[in-house]
């Protein structure tokens, strides 16, 4: 059986570089991608490698990064224009594989497996990939090449910017002396945790007890040993693979912190009507909601609680995360929230019934999927509740939307 080759595709720097191929003004000058510090967005989102040279991290508060070189520009981001240049560069990659696999929008795992006797070995299709995105969208791309998805991942990251990177069943030589935070899933809290039992490096984690590592990490423990053996065996999906939506949700940070229920009840408005009407489009009740908590401390915590019926209405939403909040209320002023539509159910699978809360419930979406052609006709802001008129700073704002979705290839490799 032939060993799979599996690529790592990263473009360097994405959103910066193309603010950069855009405006050749910001060429050579120290630039990052930034939120709206006036919306409380204010962080780097992505930066040059000449703001890079100064210190200045993704996630760095603007003022912070101002610090650090008080002549790095900032510039709002594009993302309509990030997505022309993700759809260009899955263009190129599907001219050598229909197993495309996203990781965000500048990311993409790739398994030539198939296509080698094509195109040649597999760092071979890296270095022509590599030159294909630098002439054809005048961006660069690092790119790993192994024999499963995580190693890939890990050679992308090694060598940038546009460097193919190889790493073979000799991984113990080429990967294990290396940080243990450099294997994806290695969060800076998992780490932490890892350092204070002398776990430093890829190879400490490879050779832990892992018995001790599923009670000191959880399941994650597992995953995380087996990955450091070079024993992840997750498929690359295909590209037409059938994505399943688990839940939909929206978040915001708001312009100003909310101290009375007024405040939370435009905010929670807001997040369930977006909710709601996304949950329609694509034709699915929630029986459960969610509700995301942070204060002006930056503490948060979620909370979850059923629904009576499934329901795809705002209404039915924004009374149960209101409840939510209500008996979850932080101490501190309220400085972001999120709404979340979870244990989804398509529309054809909903039991009809005559119970009176049911009845009402149809009524609330007969009304509100009038209310979504009205705003397709006229826009959204044509139709709105009357409490979004006490404060139209709030009731303007506009939500972050967020799906959590797997692709049928992977539900099916958990199984």
């Amino acid at each position: 059986m032939m060993e799979p080759v599996i690529l790592h595709s990263d473009m360097n720097n994405f959103y910066a570089t193309v603010e950069c191929l855009d405006n050749p003004s910001l060429r050579g000058k120290p630039m990052a991608v930034a939120g709206d510090p006036d919306a409380r967005h204010g962080i780097v989102l992505a930066k040059n490698y000449e703001a890079k040279s100064y210190g200045i991290t993704t996630g760095d508060p603007l003022w912070m990064a101002r610090q650090k070189c008080p002549d790095i520009i900032f510039t709002p981001p594009r993302y309509d224009r990030y997505i022309q240049f993700s759809q260009a560069a899955h263009e190129i990659y599907g001219e050598y594989t229909d197993q495309v696999e996203s990781f965000g929008l500048d990311e993409c795992w790739l398994d030539v497996t198939g296509s080698t006797h094509l195109f040649g070995e597999g760092k071979q299709i890296a270095d022509e990939i590599r030159s294909r995105i630098k002439h054809e969208l005048g961006l660069t791309a690092s790119v790993g090449v192994s024999y499963n998805k995580i190693f890939a991942k890990l050679g992308s990251d090694l060598k940038k910017p546009d460097a193919t990177t190889v790493i073979s069943q000799n991984f113990k030589e080429e990967i294990w002396h290396l940080p243990a935070d450099m294997l994806l899933y290695v969060g800076r809290a998992t780490y932490a945790k890892l350092l204070k039992y002398g776990i430093r490096t890829i190879g400490d984690l490879a050779c832990a007890d892992i018995s001790f590592l599923e009670r000191l990490l959880g399941k994650n423990g597992l995953m995380l040993w087996a990955f450091a053996n070079g024993l992840d065996h997750s498929p690359v999906s295909h590209s037409y693979s059938r994505r399943v939506i688990k839940t939909i949700g929206n978040s915001t940070t708001t312009p100003r912190d909310l101290i009375n229920d007024t405040d939370i009840k435009i905010i929670l408005y807001i997040l369930s009507e977006s909710v709601a009407e996304r949950m329609r489009k694509e034709h699915f009740y929630c029986r459960s909601v969610q509700v995301t908590i942070r204060d002006n401390t930056l503490a948060s915590y979620e909370r979850q609680g059923r629904l009576s019926i499934p329901s795809c209405t705002s209404q039915a939403i924004f009374e149960k995360a209101f409840t939510l909040f209500r008996d979850n209320r932080p101490q501190n002023p309220v400085r972001s929230l999120g709404v979340r539509a979870c244990n989804l159910m398509v529309s054809q699978y909903r039991q009809l019934s005559f119970m009176e809360d049911a009845v009402k419930d149809q009524k609330q979406e007969d009304l509100e999927r009038a209310f979504d052609q009205i705003r397709q006709r006229y826009g959204h802001y044509s139709i709105q509740r009357g409490i979004m008129l006490m404060d139209t700073s709030l009731s303007h704002l506009d939500p972050i939307a967020e799906h959590t979705i797997y692709p049928e290839s992977f539900l099916k490799s958990q199984i």
